[in-house]
């Protein structure tokens, strides 16, 4: 979805802050991406439960489509639910090909691959989504959020996680895709490149004082929308809280700060 104008730095930095209104939430809740890294379906539905009316949007990732399949995405979609597929593609191009129209056949509204893939798996994955009328936003990964300098040096690369990421991306919108699952630290720098059109869609975020996990290169809510992100991935913070719907309450508190002010 494009960015809109109040969340570029500069706009931001020009407008003094405003009190929080109902669009300011409801703008929040439609970026907000609750994570259901939980072990199996029951979890799942346990959770959605609690966040029911708080939340709009959930990513299920590989734990959970691994242990319950595909069937764990029907009830979310029946409950009015967006999802977002996060299973990373990576393989070769007819491979991905399949996986991404198989994903788009699940009523998804998101999935991604890994532009580490290449261009020719790229131009597969995209060209897959052209015989639906209402496709799911492709996105390429870029790099894992929990990759730091010292991780990239072992896998052989000689650049830095923010370099390499540019070049990922560069070649990613060479081949006609323009969104991207980014940490805060590459916001700016894709949305540059991408324009208002691009999504951006950005993991390893952390309210204030929560614990860091193995995440890398994280951010606030506010510090992430304002550098320009689309939508924020929350895993931990909200859905291992004592009170999940009260934590998912604060981090969109913050976000829809960040979104009036």
């Amino acid at each position: 979805m494009p960015i809109p104008d109040r969340l570029n730095p500069t706009f931001v930095a020009e407008r003094p802050a405003v009190p929080l209104s109902f669009d300011s939430f409801e703008e929040a809740r439609r970026r907000l991406i609750v994570a259901l890294d939980v072990p199996d379906a029951a979890a799942a539905t346990s959770l959605v439960a609690q966040l029911d009316g708080t939340c709009h949007w959930f990513k299920v990732g590989m734990e959970l489509f691994t242990a319950a399949g595909p069937a764990v995405i029907e009830p979310l979609l029946k409950r009015g639910h967006s999802v977002f597929l996060d299973l990373k593609f990576h393989d070769i191009p007819n491979t991905v090909a399949g996986a991404v129209r198989s994903a788009a056949g699940l009523g998804v509204r998101m999935v991604n691959v890994h532009a580490a893939g290449g261009p020719v798996m790229l131009a597969a994955a995209r060209e897959a989504l052209d015989g639906f009328s209402d496709p799911p936003e492709l996105l390429a990964v870029t790099m894992l959020t929990s990759m730091d300098q010292t991780q990239t040096y072992a896998i052989g690369y000689d650049r830095s996680p923010a370099e390499q990421v540019e070049v990922l991306a560069r070649m990613t919108l060479d081949v006609g895709i323009r969104g991207f699952v980014c940490s805060s630290q590459e916001v700016a720098t894709l949305r540059a490149l991408t324009g208002p059109e691009g999504v951006l869609v950005t993991p390893g975020i952390r309210p204030a004082g929560a614990a860091k996990g193995d995440q890398s290169r994280i951010a606030t809510p506010a510090e992430a929308l304002r550098k320009g992100a689309s939508y924020l991935v929350v895993g931990r913070p909200i859905t291992q809280a004592a009170d999940p719907a009260e934590a998912a309450e604060a981090v969109l508190r913050e976000m829809a700060g960040a979104l009036a002010s």
